[in-house]
């Protein structure tokens, strides 16, 4: 009998930046390409320059080419010092200029488009979840409209709002990959469950069972698709 044909997750983290010649982010999105991120699901990493036009066609080809079931981006924040859950991202503003000196044209992401996307996934109950549970982020509703924002309005636009992004800290012990790809791979496996049960909840059924879903991203700890916490998802965004 075949296996079942796994689900492609793609998790990108941005190339050098200023004084930072490794970038955190990168380094995070190996590190969790190496850990996985459960049963049935494929981890693809790909490294984004920092480059406004680069990075909207590196975007562009994950989403047309790779079609994966979720996009996670991470990018550093220098003052950050936890994981920030984005919900959020803009389309204008973007006057700072990328590594090669350019700024996109009238400032914007994509002509005509919406003045902000929000993500499929509910970022204020991760981010409620994961803070009873003891470990350290915050809930964003403002991405810095830098390379970070740019990407994941791109990224929302063309993959029909199936996109996070998650900034990092920059430098020091709190963005070595030992502290954060554990805590990204327990909050990327529970927004996996909320979009299934968003997913289902669409399809007008009842949600995955905590026992299915637990299975399949191979954890412990996250039971985030029982239906008393499917109800939570809307209310609060």
């Amino acid at each position: 009998m075949d296996s079942p044909q796994k689900e492609l997750v793609v998790v990108t983290g941005f190339g050098p930046f200023r004084q930072y010649l490794v970038n955190a982010s990168w380094e995070a999105a190996e590190g969790l390409q190496r850990a996985g991120l459960g049963e049935g699901i494929e981890t693809h990493t790909v490294e984004i320059p920092v480059s406004y036009s680069k990075a909207q066609q590196a975007v562009a080809e994950i989403w047309q080419n790779m079609k994966p079931k979720f996009a996670v981006h991470l990018g550093i924040a220098p003052e950050a010092k936890c994981i920030i859950l984005e919900q959020t991202a803009k389309n204008h503003g973007y006057k700072d200029r990328d590594v090669c000196g350019f700024s996109p044209a009238n400032n914007c992401c994509i002509e005509e488009g919406l003045e902000r996307l929000d993500s499929i996934i509910c970022m204020k109950s991760l981010a409620k979840h994961f803070k009873g549970l003891g470990l350290d982020v915050i809930y964003s509703r403002d991405a810095g409209r830098y390379l970070c924002d740019f990407v994941y309005y791109c990224s929302l636009q063309y993959g029909q709002r199936r996109a996070a992004l998650f900034h990092v800290p920059a430098s020091g012990s709190l963005a070595h990959p030992e502290t954060l790809v554990p805590q990204l791979q327990a909050i990327i496996q529970a927004l996996l469950c909320q979009l299934d049960a968003y997913s289902i909840s669409m399809q007008n059924q009842t949600g995955p069972r905590e026992e299915e879903c637990t299975r399949r991203h191979n954890t412990t700890n996250i039971v985030m698709c029982s239906g008393r916490l499917q109800r939570q998802w809307g209310p609060e965004c």
